[in-house]
């Protein structure tokens, strides 16, 4: 009961202000912990869902504004708190922090669960942040967007297709590429693409041969990842921009070249890829290289709950460990990497203990991963091919080998290093290289035993073999491939080509002949007839099909250098001159044409052709591009030297030529001119 006097009434009062200051001080608290979308949540999702989750995106709903995410609170909750969204999947512990970890904080998931569990208010909407994503492009509109000119329509049945599609970009100027963002054009039927860059015309002669969009078969020698660039597309897979120094460089003119490995669905299926390129000012500074450890030998027993494959490399250099790349399919369940240091530290690289075939991506490293000489890479995938998998595409299981089919299966992780200097990356891949090459020949030929009539496994098996010096098998393989499709012009051009490596010109000649009858306007297969002519001695004949050749297609550098080496032996400088320079006007950073270029600006016996200046440039920059041990180029650079009166550098120049040389011939003549030198006197031909 309260007291009636009036010192009783005062404390009422008293009490109150009490009460009401008290009342205050908790609301505020409320206040303070409380969640609203627009200040706590809206950030999270932007950062971290709405690369997929946009109007157009990956994902099946956008997540942007408020009714978005609302519609869908509940459901955040369950995938978020089970770590099953967003999908990043690398185990946390690691040597270092990948760039664009997606993983949620135990914070961030708590204010997840408290929003919702607030009755997700939206807050003051009108602070909504800006969206992240601009017009689909997660890392940012791109500089240049381009697309195939006609969409491809997959049929409604069959087995796997592989589509090659050729996008001429339309770049005038040598640009350096710092991003690439691919867009598949329909999730539903495309597995993975590979891209390349061809600076030539071949693959796009290769795809206007065939009347629909893109064409089937092999893809052109041509075509080429960027050095020590892998460039390619999985499902959830968007790389980070490159960081200064490691962008790759795009030549004017340039064709992308872009294979895609397409399923059908049941039903046809419109197809039309769409790429982003991001450029940068700067250009690469040193030349990274791609290192793939994994098994072509793949063989899963029906049933195995827990197959594991691994492979190990060791680097006979120092080198910088900058971004991982894993792939496998779907039975794939634990991928791990690993650097064991020459002392024995073994130091994580990624683990990602619940593989899912959705979410692959490059992941680069913050901070670079220091590698001395001596570390040993390891990799080990796990596989569970039993009737417990969800995942496994076939019930009851069966027995599972290597393959590129989706229902096959794969095992890979790419280490992209950097090494201290070019010398060193060479002594990198003259280890690495014969034991990759080796591995996939494997691989192809177990596939071939399986499907002996598929023509496109006989070639890929067929440029390996051409690239391990193996021309007997890649004859073997490219014959049988001719023979499963004889009306194709690209594969009696492939068989002309390796009989002529073989050293069987009238077989080649004839095979070359073949595919021009098929296809008369095919001028990689003139360029080689001419060849093969100028080869024999049969000079009007060479001449003739060079002269095919870049009719068919002005922009064939080959073949313009090729009429040049002719003209310049018969004595024609100035119609040499004016091929070599139409074989740089199409292929300007080519170091062989620059530098016969170089050689008749600085040695030509008729002073009005000498330009001791541009051949100096040439000569300069064939000397870089060709990492600066090559003695032929440096012969060029010496005479070069020599014809502007430099006489100390073009005898220290040829110097240097003449150890890199060594004996025979071509140590003899440089030899020769390097007396000239030392007496102040310029080599002068004719």
């Amino acid at each position: 009961m309260w007291p009636t006097s009036r010192g009783s009434g005062s404390a009422r009062v008293a009490l109150a202000v009490v009460v009401t200051l008290a009342s205050l001080a908790r609301a505020r608290s409320v206040a303070a912990q409380s969640v609203t979308f627009t200040r706590d949540i809206a950030p999270i999702l932007h950062a971290r869902c709405a690369a997929c989750h946009h109007d157009g995106g990956s994902a099946p709903f956008p997540l942007i504004t408020y009714a978005q995410v609302r519609q869908h609170a509940e459901q955040i909750v369950d995938v978020t708190q089970r770590r099953y969204m967003p999908p990043w999947k690398p185990e946390p512990a690691g040597s270092g922090t990948f760039v664009g970890s997606n993983r949620l904080s135990e914070a961030e998931l708590s204010t997840i669960q408290r929003w919702v569990t607030a009755g997700a208010p939206e807050g003051d909407g009108a602070a909504l942040p800006p969206p992240p994503i601009a017009a689909g492009w997660q890392l940012g509109k791109p500089d240049l967007i381009v697309t195939p000119a006609e969409g491809f329509t997959l049929g409604p049945d069959g087995t796997d297709v592989f589509r090659i599609f050729v996008i001429p970009l339309p770049t005038s100027a040598l640009r350096y590429v710092k991003g690439l963002e691919f867009h598949p054009g329909n999730l539903r039927v495309v597995h993975h693409a590979n891209i390349r860059i061809d600076a030539t015309r071949t693959s796009r002669q290769f795809d206007d041969a065939d009347p629909a969009p893109g064409y089937d078969g092999l893809i052109a020698h041509t075509a080429v990842y960027p050095d020590g660039h892998f460039l390619g597309w999985t499902p959830g897979q968007v790389p980070p921009l490159l960081p200064k120094g490691l962008a790759w460089r795009l030549e004017p003119d340039t064709d992308l070249v872009i294979e895609l490995h397409l399923q059908p669905s049941g039903k046809p299926e419109p197809v039309k890829p769409e790429i982003g390129l991001y450029f940068g000012a700067d250009p690469p500074e040193r030349t990274p290289t791609m290192l793939r450890l994994g098994k072509q030998d793949i063989d899963i027993p029906a049933g195995a709950a827990a197959h594991t494959i691994r492979d190990a490399f060791v680097l006979p250099v120092d080198a910088t460990l900058h971004a991982v790349q894993p792939h496998a399919h779907q039975r794939a369940r634990r991928v791990r990497a690993t650097a064991t240091l020459p002392g024995g530290q073994v130091i994580p690289v990624i683990e990602i203990a619940d593989w899912d075939f959705r979410w692959q991506d490059v992941y680069r490293y913050a901070t670079p991963l220091a590698l001395p000489k001596g570390t040993r890479l390891d990799m080990a995938i796990t596989y569970d091919n039993s009737a417990a998998n969800p995942r496994n595409p076939w019930n009851p299981p069966r027995r599972v080998f290597w393959g590129q089919r989706s229902a096959d299966e794969m095992g890979d992780v790419w280490f992209q290093v950097l090494t201290h200097d070019d010398r060193d990356r060479d002594v990198l891949l003259a280890g690495f290289r014969p034991k990759i090459l080796t591995e996939d020949t494997f691989g192809y030929e177990r596939e071939i035993g399986r499907e002996p009539r598929t023509a496109s496994l006989r070639d890929s098996a067929a440029m390996l073999y051409l690239e391990l010096g193996n021309v007997a098998k890649a004859l073997e393989h490219f014959a049988a491939s001719a023979t499963l499709q004889p009306e194709s012009a690209a594969a009696h051009f492939n068989l002309g080509t390796a009989l002529s490596l073989n050293g069987r010109f009238d077989e080649a000649i004839a095979e070359l002949r073949r595919a021009l009858a098929l296809r008369p306007d095919y001028g990689q297969a003139h360029n080689n007839l001419g060849s093969l002519y100028r080869q024999r001695g049969d000079l009007p004949a060479a001449r003739h099909h060079f002269g095919e050749a870049v009719r068919v297609d002005p922009a064939n550098a080959e073949a313009h250098r090729n009429l040049a080496l002719l003209s310049r032996d018969g004595g024609d400088l100035p119609a040499a001159l004016a091929h070599y320079r139409a074989a740089l006007a199409a292929r300007p950073e080519w170091a062989p044409a620059m530098t016969d270029l170089a050689w008749v600006l600085a040695t030509s016996g008729n002073p009005a052709l000498r330009d001791a200046g541009e051949a100096i440039r040439l000569a300069e920059r064939s000397h870089q591009l060709t990492g600066g041990r090559d003695p032929g180029v440096m012969d060029v650079l010496a005479a070069a030297y020599a014809s502007a009166g430099d006489f100390a550098r073009a005898a220290a120049t040829a110097e240097t030529a003449l150890q890199l040389a060594g004996g025979g011939p071509a140590g003899d003549a440089i030899r020769v001119r390097l007396e000239l030198y030392r007496q102040r006197r310029p080599f002068v031909g004719r």
